[in-house]
């Protein structure tokens, strides 16, 4: 596959998913003998790279409103090819490292939503070690309502 027609089938319906994207990093890679470079450790520093990249985009500008309505489009664009920069090496990089991202993905919001519950933290900043103190104080006070019950956290 060449360089040019790498993205242009796809890039003509709306969505792309992230086991084409591996797919296609893959063959890249593969057709420019690279696979010997993309070691986990290799990988990872190029995406720390492209991450500090981005950063670099943001540094200095303050606080931006979502959709950038203040950005002219040359920045929009230069924007997405960072953003792509670090989706590309982290779907790389869970691929040599034999990691399902999408599946580990769904599995990691199922864990925030666990972690993160929306009675508890809905509206605020607070880490779950603060909201987890707080909601265990509030339920060590009482019995929750069904007696002779006891928090097991409350026990240390």
């Amino acid at each position: 596959m060449d360089g040019a027609g790498i993205g242009a089938a796809v890039a003509e319906r709306e969505g792309v998913t992230l086991q084409e994207l591996k797919k296609k990093m893959a063959e890249f890679s593969r057709e420019r003998d690279w696979d010997q470079f993309h070691s986990p450790r290799n990988l990872l520093l190029a995406l720390v790279g492209e991450v500090g990249e981005l950063s670099e985009i943001f540094q200095w500008k303050g606080e931006v409103p979502r959709g950038l309505p203040y950005w002219k489009e040359e920045e929009k664009q230069h924007l997405g090819e960072e953003l792509s920069d670090v989706l590309l090496y982290l779907v790389r990089l869970s691929d040599v490292c034999g990691i399902d991202l999408g599946k580990t993905a769904l599995r990691k919001l199922e864990l925030n939503a666990n972690k993160y519950q929306a009675r508890l933290c809905k509206g605020s900043s607070k880490k779950n070690t603060q909201l987890n103190a707080e909601d265990n104080a509030i339920m060590c006070s009482s019995d929750h309502g069904v007696s002779g019950t006891k928090n097991r956290s409350c026990e240390q």
